[in-house]
Parts: C-alpha cells; structure tokens; sequence
C-alpha cells in the first residue's frame, strides 16, 4: 500500500468573498467610541486558533488611549496542553509586549479567575469610589459572549446574562454594564461590558477568509461548506489524518471523505444519495467542539511573528479603504463574468 501525502499548499481560492463587515459592526464600533471616555480597561477576545488572523486592526486605531489587554479565548480547542502549546504562548507573550496577555477557557474557572484578578489589580489601582468599568471587544463569534458569562459566574456568582449561539451576529448591539467583581469599602467593584463582534472591512488574503469562516467568525452561508471542509481536511491531514479513521482512510480528496461520512452517519438524500452539504456542515461543527484534534490554523514561529510584526507596524485599512477594495473586487469579478459570457 502506498504511503498517504498530504498536501502541503492548499489552491489560492481568489473567488472567495472578502468582506463580512456589516451595518451593525460599523455601528457597534461607533457606539464603542463614544462611550471610550467612560472605560477604564479594554478586554479584547481573539481566536486561540487563529491568534494573528483573529487581529482587528481597527480596535486599536478606533479604541486607543485606553489600556488593553489581549485574551485567546477557546484554549481548550486549540491547545493539547503540550510543552509546545506553552512554548508557542509565551512566544505570543512576548511578541504582544507590553500588552498583557492571558490565555482563556470559559469552561476552565482557573483561567477565568486569571482574568478577574486582572481586572481587580487594575481596578484596585484606580482607587475609584464609582468602581470600574470595562469593555469586552472582539472579532464575531470569538467568545466574548462566553467569556463575559463565566466571568459573572466565577466573579459574582450570577446566572448568564450575555445570549450566545454557534453562528456569529448574536450579540447585535451595545449591552448595559454588568458586574463581574463586588466592590470593596472603597468601591463599587468591577463592571463590564459586552459590545457585538466587528469584522474587519476587507480581507486581503483568500486564506484569511477561510480561517475566519472555518473558526465560525462569519455565517457558514458565506463560503460553501464543501470548500470549507476541503480546507478543513487540508489542517486535519496535516496534523493527524487518522482522526477521521471511522469514516475513510486517509484522503485528500474531501468528496471521498464527505460521501463516506454521509453513508455512515446516515445523512441520505432521496434516493439514498448522500448529502454531501450535510455532511460539510457536520464535520466542521465536529472541528469547531474539539473532536477532530486540538490545533492553530495559524502558523506560531518566530518567523511567523516577524511577519506579523511587520504587518503592526503599517497602518491598518480605515473603513473607507476597506469599502474601496470591496468594491474594485466587485467590478473585477464583474467584468470576469461578463468576459466569460463571451
């Protein structure tokens, strides 16, 4: 038998959309503005699986003047809990220096309780008689929801108050400040805020996009779910093949694989013809609840970091750039069609 190759470049998808910014991003951003002069502390969610690509450039041009710090929510699906995983953390620390940094689960009261003695220090030093309020951002659908909800839990021992769903666009606007941390004699505690999540105004690269959507940071109807599985099956095979061992063995092709999923887990069209959208949607599901393997979409090195570093340093797209680029993108496939029907 021959020994499996996974592939080691996924195909440039240069069709693929590249903007998910919608009218209640720019107007939640825009709120968030105003209302920076009330904020003590910006707690900003990325993507642990995604560390670089779940980066919003614009928190940082619109939020500034305002401490930050930086929380990777999802751990438990990204990290195996390997000296690698440790390793590739602190590199992370170190690069987002001086920015704190703090690495999260919300279903893990240890992290959680992490993330409140931040904000207790950090309250504690403003020494404020009307307590301390903070604001969560982040991309959509990279937990802030979650995350505000175990705080409340483990801080002040509350029920949910934040609604939370698998698909981005939940959260829609601005909530009211709830608190996470009693006050003290001198204080009325720690309140924070849940904000919707704001995507960035255009992507410049396809392999972004399939990051952000196969994470569930835009709505699984964005992108075709074959091709996201495709993308999927191309990390999945990198990192270990055998985890869909049930259904096939190993496979670049994701229609073999999809078609025997369906067959398995009986997910038949009329006919008994499998239905192969089903299954796409079903494996990545799978992936997003951590049972096809812990691992980043997002090379972590020092060589990835440098990259990184170097796209900080030049000056993010502005809202109106981003507009621009979506639409020349446009025209240019405009004019592709119309070439085609030649």
């Amino acid at each position: 038998m021959a020994t499996f190759v996974p592939r080691n470049v996924f195909p440039a998808l240069h069709s693929l959309p590249r903007s998910y910014f919608l009218g209640h991003h720019k107007a939640g951003l825009d709120k968030m503005k105003t209302m920076l002069s009330h904020i003590d502390l910006v707690i900003e969610c990325r993507d642990y699986r995604i560390p670089f690509t779940s980066r919003n450039p614009l928190f940082e041009e619109n939020l500034a003047g305002r401490e930050r710090l930086i929380v990777y929510t999802k751990k438990d699906l990204g990290s195996g809990g390997q000296p690698k995983d440790r390793n590739r953390e602190r590199l992370i620390q170190d690069f987002q220096q001086p920015t704190a940094v703090l690495f999260s689960d919300y279903k893990d009261k240890t992290s959680v309780r992490k993330i409140l003695d931040f904000a207790r220090t950090h309250a504690t030093a403003l020494n404020s008689l009307t307590g301390s309020r903070m604001m969560i951002v982040g991309m959509p659908n990279v937990g802030k929801s979650s995350l505000l909800n175990a705080l409340r839990g483990v801080g002040v021992h509350k029920g949910k108050v934040a609604h939370t769903g698998a698909q981005p666009g939940v959260t829609r606007k601005i909530g009211t400040t709830v608190k996470i941390i009693e006050g003290e004699e001198s204080g009325e505690g720690v309140y924070l805020m849940d904000t919707p999540g704001v995507f960035i105004p255009y992507v410049p690269d396809a392999e972004a996009m399939l990051k952000l959507a196969l994470c569930g940071s835009v709505k699984d109807t964005i992108i075709a779910p074959t091709t996201l599985a495709d993308y999927l099956l191309f990390h999945l095979n990198a990192d270990d093949p055998s985890v869909y061992g049930d259904y096939v063995s190993p496979t670049n092709d994701v229609m073999v694989l999809l078609d025997a999923m369906a067959r398995k887990t009986g997910r038949l069209q009329k006919g008994g013809e499998p239905d192969i959208e089903a299954s796409a949607l079903w494996l990545i599901q799978r992936w997003r609840n951590g049972h096809l393997g812990h691992f980043l979409l997002d090379e972590v090195t020092p060589e990835t970091l440098e990259s990184e570093k170097r796209a900080h340093e030049s000056v993010g797209l502005s809202l109106s750039q981003g507009r621009k680029m979506v639409k020349e993108l446009r025209k240019q496939k405009s004019r592709q069609k119309h070439l085609n029907a030649i």
